[in-house]
């Protein structure tokens, strides 16, 4: 299973606000022979680390593609590049955010590129409780752990929650 993360706490200028710049990057990936198998809900949640940006919108896709992991995670940066994200400061505002979070099981060692699984992944509400909607299956390749157990064991200073008014 590959899973891919989509965010995003700024408007884009054509897209407008967050959720409309995810859905756009979705249908980019899909004109980059990325298909979409499946995508969650919409959740927001707050910066990490906190600060004063914007709340993200969220979500996780599962997709399915002949690119190997590195091709991939190419691809997604050349569409976040595409709709101008910028990469210098971490966990600085952004148009759009695409990050490979899972490929088929597959474990790499810390600091390859890519790392999987993201090595973030387990920490972050708002990939844990998208991940659990659409794949409780899952189960975390290094841990075990399931989804759910990712959800339980989550630290308590993160917040996701469903984005309200989704169709």
């Amino acid at each position: 299973m590959i899973l891919i993360g989509l965010g995003a706490n700024l408007a884009h200028l054509e897209y407008g606000p967050p959720r409309g710049t995810c859905e756009a990057g979705l249908e980019a990936l899909e004109r980059k022979n990325i298909n979409i198998l499946t995508r969650s809900s919409w959740y927001e949640s707050a910066p990490v680390p906190p600060s004063g940006q914007s709340w993200f919108v969220n979500a996780v896709a599962q997709v399915a593609t002949g690119m190997a992991p590195a091709e991939l995670l190419t691809a997604l940066h050349g569409v976040e590049a595409d709709f101008g994200r910028v990469r210098g400061v971490p966990n600085a505002a952004r148009v759009l955010d695409l990050d490979l979070l899972a490929y088929d099981g597959l474990v790499s060692l810390p600091g390859a590129w890519p790392e999987l699984p993201h090595p973030r992944l387990a920490v972050r509400a708002f990939v844990v409780f998208p991940i659990l909607e659409i794949a409780p299956q899952w189960r975390h390749p290094v841990s075990g752990l399931t989804a759910a157990q990712l959800a339980e064991a989550l630290p308590p200073d993160q917040v996701a929650r469903p984005l309200a008014g989704q169709t």
